[in-house]
């Protein structure tokens, strides 16, 4: 059944619009709406596998660029970026396939230059292929390129010659030597062949060394075959390798550009953007990464350890390095290097849980029982919150806490022994995830409201469970109206687990609810500080949220809200909150705090690299506080930034101009008004020229470079009475300024377009000229 045209062209120019503002993941399910009426349509395609791309789903778009591949077998697009994808994915057979592929349809659609980009994306990815080489020499020879054509037919003579047909080698020299008599490396090859010697091998491009490391990544990442998944250790050492060679893109990407590349917002807060280094770090990282990869694809993990370590030194700092380099380092005993390289990698996420494992097993091994059994409980409280509902996983983490505490202060070596045995069974399978799926279904059923009961609980048997009970109890009492009684039951049960932030926060809760608003935010705000000391940002995070609910002008909370989503990099909720924060300084009449406060908005979002409406938007609310202020000079700077990142904002056009004017820089004005009309000229809005400046003069009269400009768009779009009278009042403003010149100017300006009452104007001219001979 076909699908509805309305509903696609709707959904597909939402998506547009979505990647516009660079907002990929609406766009992607915008064209995703698209592609279900049209599912074969070629454009949906594409444009769902750039969304994808952008979003970093490499694998997904591959598949959309394939099916537009197929939909459209003419169209060479398609194939172009399965050749890219293919080639950062490391497979490197199907990447030369899509690129000689696409540089046969680009050919036959006259488009040159884009046929010989992927010839040589073929020959970076494989040197040794005949038949790019012979499509290169052919064209650049047609082009007149011919020192580069006889670098391929020499490149096509060595490879015949390596396959046995010396004729065929003789004449590809031959043929070089035809285009280019005197070339040296010509020359060279025919004396080899005289002589019965092997011609050089083609070498390989420059970047073409990056994919074989991908491809490396990639086999010492795949599962054996008997496996049906990997457990959480394996599952991180994929994700590192994978980052490592993704740094080996961006890396070599950035080396051969000079233009300054926008930095990544997640890279950036985490600390490993690879383009934040300097040049000649980049290529200290880029040397040792790639030499680690190597090392470790042939199984020389200590050579590999060592070159992550100078990758390391040269100032790459990145989790995934740090991950790869403990594993690494474990495997070699090197115990305790390992432990410090793990600690760093355990702040992110994908690498959490496999890193407390490793550190678990490691802290086994050198006898301190009660550390390794600690690592052991936070790594079953990663897998056991990866488990259970999104919705339930923050809780189910909490409740882990005053398990944790108990069992690794309290527990005997037996039980602790015991407890480590059981967990590293539990997860170091490769189905790690339905055996927790199964031992849950085995814990007792909550009650309604109640939070779920974490997997540990059974496993530990200690007196926290009786927290857990009175938790749930005190649940059950609020929810029949006992709101004391339930406080007083958690007031209690703090003597099980007097450090159990959780237990805190939920008292808190109950203040709120009944009505004691005061108690409550202080109480939320010693537990905050209690979870930053301990580094859970993320608990933090929600305490600040809860109190900032309560409290909404709590500029202490939200100041300490922004500092903490900051570290965990949350951009755009970061940014929320700081212009939050200086509303209520403005709503307080506190301006020069307001303004603080955007300034250092702005200076976080051009550092993180985040999207540039961000920035537009301080700047405009700066601007504001400045103009009232009546700080013009300061506003004309800050309307000029928003102008360079805005150039078709109207009103800010405007008010640069009306500043300009104010400060009596005319010349300045002339600038703005000159570029303003450019910029309409090339982008097809001329039309729009004229309701501007009539605004313009509207605001500003008796301003005669607006009103010349006025009449002259008047001019030029054929109201010829508008623009006689526009002139008219333009000379009447130059004889009130006393600038007789100027007002003749504009009425010889009108007499030129032939006005209904000539005759009076001629008058009035001679009048202002006899005046001038007097003078």
């Amino acid at each position: 059944m076909p699908g509805r045209e309305d509903s696609f062209r709707i959904a597909m120019n939402e998506g547009h619009s979505a990647a516009w503002d660079q907002k990929w993941d609406q766009a992607a399910a915008a064209y995703q709406k698209a592609l279900a009426e049209f599912p074969e349509n070629p454009k949906a395609l594409t444009s769902l596998g750039l969304a994808l791309y952008q979003l970093g789903q490499h694998e997904e778009a591959l598949k959309k660029y394939k099916h537009a591949a197929q939909v459209s077998p003419d169209d060479p697009l398609p194939l172009e970026k399965v050749a890219h994808l293919s080639e950062r994915l490391g497979n490197l057979k199907e990447a030369v396939q899509a690129a000689m592929q696409a540089a046969e349809l680009f050919i036959q659609s006259k488009e040159i230059d884009k046929a010989l980009e992927n010839w040589l994306r073929v020959t970076q990815l494989d040197p040794d292929n005949i038949t790019a080489h012979s499509r290169l020499a052919l064209v650049h020879e047609r082009l007149g390129h011919t020192q580069l054509a006889v670098s391929e037919y020499l490149a096509v003579a060595s490879l015949c010659q390596q396959s046995g047909n010396a004729d065929k080698a003789a004449e590809m020299v031959g043929r070089a030597l035809r285009i280019m008599p005197n070339s040296a490396e010509a020359k060279q090859a025919k004396n080899l062949l005289k002589n019965g010697q092997m011609l050089p091998k083609p070498l390989r491009r420059k970047g073409g060394t990056v994919p074989l490391r991908m491809a490396q990544v990639r086999q010492l990442e795949s599962p054996q075959p008997a496996e049906t998944g990997l457990n959480p250790v394996a599952e991180a050492r994929k994700k590192a390798l994978n980052r490592m060679a993704e740094v080996l893109f961006e890396l070599h990407g950035e080396s051969g550009n000079s233009q300054p590349v926008q930095r990544s917002v997640q890279a950036f807060m985490r600390g490993t953007d690879p383009l934040s280094l300097k040049q000649s770090e980049r290529a200290k990282v880029l040397l040792h990464l790639g030499q680690a990869i190597d090392a470790q694809s042939n199984n020389q993990d200590a050579q590999a350890a060592e070159e992550l370590e100078k990758a390391l030194e040269a100032g790459y700092k990145s989790s995934a390095l740090y991950y790869n380099l403990g594993l690494l380092r474990a495997t070699s005993n090197r115990l305790e290097s390992a432990l410090r390289y793990l600690q760093h990698a355990v702040k992110n996420n994908n690498y959490a849980l496999g890193a407390h494992l490793v550190m678990a097993e490691i802290l086994h091994q050198m006898g301190r029982l009660r550390e390794s059994a600690t690592e052991y409980m936070e790594a079953l409280k990663l897998a056991d919150s990866l488990v259970v509902p999104p919705e339930q996983a923050d809780e189910i983490r909490q409740l882990y806490d005053p398990l944790i505490e108990a069992q690794t202060k309290k527990g005997s070596n037996e039980d602790l022994e015991k407890l480590c045995e059981n967990i590293k069974a539990l997860l170091l399978q490769p189905n790690w995830r339905s055996l927790i799926a199964e031992a849950r279904q085995q814990l007792p059923q909550s009650g309604p409201g109640a939070p779920p009961m974490p997997l540990a609980d059974v496993m530990t048997q200690t007196q926290s469970s009786q927290v857990i009970q009175s938790i749930n109890k005190a649940h059950q009492l609020a929810q029949r109206g006992f709101l004391r009684s339930a406080v007083d039951e958690l007031f209690d049960s703090l003597q099980y687990a007097p450090t159990y932030l959780p237990l805190h926060a939920l008292i808190g809760d109950l203040l709120i609810q009944d009505g004691r608003r005061e108690d409550a935010i202080a109480k939320y705000t010693v537990v905050t500080q209690a979870y930053i000391v301990r580094g859970e940002s993320t608990q933090a995070t929600n305490l600040l949220r809860r109190i900032i609910q309560v409290a909404p002008l709590d500029t202490t909370a939200r100041a300490r809200l922004i500092e903490q989503l900051v570290a965990q990099g949350h951009v755009d909720e970061a940014l929320g909150e700081h212009i939050q924060l200086a509303d209520i300084n403005y709503r307080l009449a506190d301006l020069n705090m307001a303004r603080k406060t955007y300034m250092n908005a702005l200076r976080f979002a051009q550092q993180a690299g985040a999207n540039q409406s961000w920035s537009i938007q301080i700047l405009q609310r700066m601007a504001d506080i400045d103009m009232q202020h009546l700080d013009w000079r300061q506003a004309l700077r800050l309307f000029e930034q928003i102008r360079t990142l805005q150039p078709g904002d109207v009103s800010v056009r405007k008010r640069l101009i009306d500043l300009n004017i104010r400060l009596n820089q005319h010349n300045q004005a002339v600038a703005e008004l000159d570029s303003y009309m450019a910029y309409l000229e090339n982008n097809g809005q001329r039309a729009e020229a004229i309701p501007f400046l009539e605004n313009l003069v509207q605001d500003n009269p008796g301003q005669v470079i607006l009103q010349r400009y006025l009449a002259r768009e008047y001019s030029q779009a054929g109201r010829i009475a508008e623009a006689i009278a526009q002139l008219d009042a333009l000379g009447e403003s130059l004889l009130n300024s006393g600038d007789r010149a100027g007002a003749s100017q504009a009425i010889e300006t009108i007499l030129a377009m032939n006005p209904p009452n000539l005759a009076d104007y001629k008058k009035l001219l001679d009048k202002l000229r006899s005046a001038d001979a007097r003078l």
